[in-house]
């Protein structure tokens, strides 16, 4: 099943976060001295289809700053995962910081940038992070664990750099569990297990909790899925890649 979240969504809501957090200071550098001109701006380019729909965006964001405006304040943090997953990548960013990399994106969205050179390789490295499911999953995972019953009490590692067949590790008094989160975007879909995600599941089995964060593009729903090799039904998928290595000569260090 394909989701049916907005073509341009990271885009969009990294213009209403921008509003929700910097309001006129990012509009102005942008070169505009209302929101209305600003707005009509991102519906000439074809990121939205209605001034409403720029506005909307900012409405979602507003109720997670003091700026005084409430925004969609009545659905509460039902959409903060957004604003968490682009506080991790860019809310180190002042204002002119934070629009100049929107710019970016927009260039980078409906035409060739102009002057790539200008742009780090960090900053392409973060927006590509912004499509990655797998890692706003992640988050959202990281900050709502204890929703899931079996961890609510427990305490949560960090187990992703070690690529060992699980994401996290959570204890639970004195037992401890392992999950693996993987996000897909509408509310059905379907997910895979590495070989190395397999084997640890198999050895695991009930300790071992199959996190899917789906929903993604709207609101992310979380199940779990423990002993996930006898609880779902698993087609075994062989494919054969190629990997190009470059080794140097022998060289004396």
């Amino acid at each position: 099943m394909s989701d049916n979240k907005h073509e341009n969504y990271e885009l969009l809501n990294l213009i209403g976060y921008g509003l929700a957090k910097f309001d006129m200071n990012f509009v102005k550098e942008f070169g505009f001295k209302t929101k209305i001109a600003f707005y009509e701006y991102i519906v000439s380019l074809k990121i939205a289809e209605t001034k409403g729909v720029v506005k909307n965006r900012q409405d979602l964001f507003d109720p997670f700053f003091d700026s005084g405006r409430k925004g969609w304040w009545q659905k509460g943090d039902a959409y903060i995962h957004r604003k968490i997953l682009i506080d991790s990548l860019f809310g180190d960013l002042n204002y002119s910081q934070y629009a100049g990399m929107v710019k970016i994106y927009i260039q980078s969205s409906f035409g060739e940038i102009e002057k790539p050179e200008t742009v780090s390789p960090l900053m392409r490295t973060r927006f590509k992070q912004l499509q990655v499911t797998g890692q706003e999953a992640e988050i959202y995972f990281m900050h709502n664990y204890k929703n899931i019953e079996t961890f609510s009490n427990g305490t949560l590692d960090d187990a992703r750099l070690f690529g060992d067949g699980y994401d996290f590790q959570i204890e639970v008094t004195e037992t401890y569990f392992l999950a693996e989160v993987k996000g897909v975007r509408a509310s059905s879909g379907c997910i895979r297990l590495t070989e190395n995600e397999f084997t640890k599941a198999s050895e695991y089995k009930s300790k071992y909790g199959l996190i899917v964060v789906s929903n993604l593009s709207d609101l992310p729903k979380m199940t779990a899925v423990f002993n996930p090799i006898q609880s779902i039904s698993l087609t075994k998928k062989i494919i054969s890649q190629t990997q190009t290595t470059y080794h140097s000569e022998f060289i004396s260090w």
